[in-house]
């Protein structure tokens, strides 16, 4: 974990509010964060804690009600749409709980995709993803489609989907939630050899306590506060 003064990302402040019917719900309340480059950090806590409206945050998915989200130093609020979408495209990769893999494309396709959206060169796509593909050992996969994958196996292919698009940070929601234990430890350890190997930032939240014993640092989150931020390593 890198000591650096300005981290990747910061929050500052932040509160999320949601109306159920004519009920106020506070999913976030006056969180600040920093995160910095080279982190490997679990977000973890019990259902409804949070994590989740927090990973969107993080990942410009959603924005605050109030508050301000710093990414790469540069204020987020003041992008607009179209600006906040390449910013996002082009920084964060995700990984999700279910996998979200299109079932018509191999899994080369499926790491090609994010690029091609890019608007990279299909030959430079192709390259990018078939390295990533080979960084999370799934390289004679490459033309399967997901149906014909184990789970574990899919969320290989996300994580390599995400690692494709070469971004600062990675983000992953609930990553493990549809493996069993052996397939999780493999999928944590994986994003953990990517962490190192790449350089890459990785954030991910887990309702397992099993799983934080190979991260650098744990935040708690609980009742949508941080209640303890503790560095493991």
């Amino acid at each position: 974990m890198t000591t650096q003064t300005q981290p990747l990302l910061r929050l500052r402040e932040i509160r999320r509010r949601f109306m159920l019917g004519e009920t106020s719900i506070e999913a976030l309340n006056s969180v600040s964060l920093d995160i910095h480059s080279g982190e490997f950090l679990a977000v973890w806590g019990p259902s409804g804690s949070g994590k989740s409206t927090m990973m969107n945050i993080i990942g410009l998915i959603d924005a605050p009600t109030s508050g301000e989200v710093w990414f790469d130093g540069q204020d987020t609020h003041n992008l607009k749409d179209d600006e906040l979408t390449d910013f996002r495209g082009h920084k964060i990769g995700f990984v999700f709980q279910g996998f979200n893999l299109v079932p018509v494309l191999s899994a080369l396709e499926n790491v090609m995709l994010p690029l091609q959206i890019q608007g990279v060169p299909e030959r430079q796509a192709r390259e990018r993803a078939t390295v990533a593909l080979i960084d999370v050992g799934l390289e004679r996969f490459k033309a399967a489609r997901p149906d014909k994958l184990s789970g574990g196996q899919r969320q290989r292919v996300a994580i390599a989907r995400a690692l494709a698009v070469e971004p600062k940070l990675v983000i992953a929601d609930e990553p493990t939630a549809n493996l069993d234990s052996e397939n999780s430890r493999m999928v944590v350890d994986l994003m953990r050899d990517m962490n190192r190997a790449r350089g890459v930032t990785f954030v991910f939240t887990t309702h397992d306590p099993r799983l934080l014993e190979h991260v650098d640092r744990k935040i708690l989150l609980r009742d949508g506060n941080i209640e303890s931020d503790e560095v493991t390593q």
